[in-house]
């Protein structure tokens, strides 16, 4: 089935994009169900790429259709495998480039390195600096993602970057869960903006949780501000990878006298080493995240994942008619 489609341009966007741009969306490996819901909420059919892996780990990637000319939209999260994952993602954008694209737009959902936006030390990379060099020097001509860890990534691109809330996806998933005296938690004091921010929009109160970071995996949390005894609460962050912050908050809130059933919100769920069962041994009763990365429920933890294919696609109809993203940030 071939996969070229055009998309009409509002009459007062064909000063600078001219005639109708014919477009394509493109799948990595790492999410490629979220690649084909984008595309069935635009109304094509998702493009024609094959990427495959050789004995010794090294990524092949071809394009088996015609891009000359189009406005290409690559779906690829950094998520685990991390590394492979992103080369595959700078193999592909290779191969349009190659193939005569006009525009590549990257749509990274989870967006790996954020983290590692500063030196810790004077002999330490800045890999999330690192990473936008590699994507720029590629091809990539924009990254779209979504609830980065550190919005100061955006200041590591000369390329345009838009880094999108799914803050209003999460409030329609969790309003039903909510009762009149759920109070929103952060975890720690580098989410309060973010639990307050979800905290007004569901017209609830704010406590926070104070950590002492121990080492790489595990935190203490020493303090925990706001009252939360007798109430059900709703811990907030951006990512779930370990578990291990989250747990400890989850524990200290039990230990101040939160009720049983505690309920995590976050945009993306990693879930690795055991998380999902660390979860639960603190007290979580359920896991909210986006489907920002692929992943199903291993039966520890009951884990529901909130779409984006409909933000995202909103996304690629606007670039395409050189919309505004400002009322999508």
């Amino acid at each position: 089935m071939t996969a070229t489609t055009t998309y009409p341009v509002p009459e007062d966007a064909r000063t600078t994009l001219g005639t109708p741009k014919p477009f394509v969306i493109l799948a990595g490996t790492a999410h490629p169900r979220l690649a084909a819901d984008i595309a069935m909420h635009v109304g094509t059919p998702l493009g024609a790429c094959r990427v495959e892996r050789f004995p010794d780990g090294e990524v092949a990637a071809e394009i088996q259709q015609s891009v000359r000319g189009h406005d290409v939209f690559i779906v690829q999260p950094m998520s685990p495998p991390v590394n492979d994952h992103l080369v595959e993602l700078l193999v592909v954008v290779d191969a349009c480039r190659r193939a005569d694209a006009d525009r590549i737009t990257a749509i990274v959902p989870y967006f790996a390195y954020a983290r590692a936006d500063k030196r810790a030390g004077r002999r330490v990379p800045v890999t999330a600096r690192a990473v936008a060099d590699m994507m720029q020097s590629i091809g990539i001509d924009h990254v779209v993602t979504l609830d980065a860890h550190t919005p100061q990534i955006e200041g590591f691109f000369r390329i345009p970057i838009d880094n999108l809330s799914i803050l209003p996806i999460m409030c329609s998933a969790l309003e039903s869960r909510l009762t009149d005296d759920t109070v929103i938690v952060s975890p720690d004091l580098g989410g309060v903006k973010r639990a307050t921010e979800l905290a007004e929009n569901l017209r609830r109160p704010v406590a926070i949780c104070v950590k002492r970071r121990m080492d790489g995996e595990s935190v203490e949390v020493t303090q925990v501000i706001g009252d939360v005894r007798d109430r059900p609460c709703v811990i907030v962050d951006d990512m779930i990878t370990t578990g291990g912050t989250i747990a400890e908050a989850a524990r200290a809130l039990r230990a101040h006298g939160a009720r049983d059933g505690l309920v995590v919100v976050a945009s993306h769920g990693l879930l690795v080493s055991g998380a999902a069962e660390r979860l639960r041994g603190a007290g979580v009763s359920e896991v909210l995240v986006s489907d920002s990365i692929a992943g199903e429920s291993d039966g520890a933890l009951p884990v529901t994942r909130a779409g984006i294919a409909s933000l995202l696609a909103d996304v690629v109809r606007r670039l395409m008619a050189a919309g505004s993203l400002r009322d999508l940030s």
